[in-house]
């Protein structure tokens, strides 16, 4: 255990978590809704730090990151509990299994162990995953820090309901950010997720600012959240709030956990969306969970030229030289 950054003690023996936009009042020998921060007689601990629930070596592709590092390994590691409760969630096994006081598990690993494996395995970042980095917030800013020291890169793939305060805490040691923008209306946040959408829009807003690069997935759940009004919305308000930089990652879904009912997306949603976000002014709109879909492809903005050529997390060829299409010189956003 380590006692948590991000609190205050109130009044009766309570805390109050300031890491994400809960903002839990937590009482004496009971958890906030992530399950994995718990008051102990006055003083706020996490559960999970150097306790990893996973640590393996991915493409970057897959987190996914499209033009951040792209061609490249990433160490991805992650602990139990997430401050949501998605009803489609892929990893749920890991992600609710510290709720309602269930058991901690996971391999002690140190933040420095994490660096070294990462350096040794040829990885050029460290990325924070699986389940949702801001609640091991400790561990992953431990990591972090050391990370930047030894010139590795180091990536949020999170639901972005971290406050402001968390988020500049992290800022100086986060290059890049994949954020799940599930949506776009509050009532799906609210009984699918059990969150809210405007922290998450705020947050996105603030990366942005903070110079922090942002890519966007949303999982496209047929009845749910795939209406062409909704994600149009979505789409003008990544373009215009965000910047038309901003890639999306637009993935087909797979029943699942408590949505094993839902029928998966069609490949024509996922394309007319795509469409979508290409007319909203959006340079980068992929397809995701489409292997051989010429969504998956990264095209020059300006010219159409296909600069990278992608089969799932694999790249078969890159022909962007020093981040400029070789055909017209259009500057290609990111790091690439």
């Amino acid at each position: 255990m380590k006692e948590a950054m991000l609190y205050e003690k109130v009044e009766d023996g309570k805390v109050k978590c300031n890491l994400c936009n809960h903002h839990c009042l937590i009482a004496d020998g009971k958890r906030g809704l992530c399950g994995v921060r718990e008051n102990q007689e006055g003083t706020l601990h996490s559960l999970v730090y150097r306790k990893a629930i996973a640590a393996h070596i991915d493409p970057i592709e897959k987190k996914p990151f499209f033009n951040f590092l792209p061609g490249t390994l990433s160490y991805s590691i992650a602990t139990q509990g997430c401050n949501f409760r998605c009803k489609f969630c892929q990893n749920w096994g890991i992600s609710q299994s510290s709720k309602g006081g269930g058991e901690i598990t996971g391999e002690d690993i140190s933040p420095m162990e994490i660096v070294r494996e990462a350096k040794a395995s040829g990885c050029k970042s460290i990325a924070y995953t699986y389940t949702e980095p801001t609640v091991f917030f400790e561990y992953a800013y431990d990591t972090a820090r050391l990370a930047k020291q030894e010139g590795l890169k180091n990536v949020f793939v999170t639901n972005g309901f971290m406050t402001e305060e968390a988020l500049r805490e992290i800022q100086p040691y986060l290059d890049a950010a994949n954020v799940d923008l599930k949506a776009f209306t509050e009532e799906f946040y609210n009984k699918i997720c059990g969150a809210k959408l405007e922290p998450v829009k705020k947050s996105l807003k603030l990366m942005k600012e903070l110079g922090i690069w942002v890519e966007i997935t949303t999982l496209i759940i047929p009845t749910l959240n795939d209406s062409q009004e909704e994600l149009k919305s979505m789409a003008e308000f990544i373009s215009n709030e965000l910047g038309p930089e901003t890639p999306w990652h637009l993935s087909k879904f797979h029943p699942d956990y408590k949505m094993d009912s839902i029928k998966a997306t069609p490949v024509e949603t996922i394309h007319t969306v795509r469409e979508l976000g290409l007319e909203a002014g959006l340079r980068y709109v992929y397809a995701g969970n489409l292997p051989g879909d010429s969504g998956e492809n990264t095209y020059c903005y300006s010219c159409n030229e296909l600069l990278i050529n992608r089969y799932l997390f694999r790249i078969n060829d890159n022909q962007i030289k020093d981040s400029k299409c070789p055909k017209c010189g259009a500057e290609i956003d990111g790091e690439i």
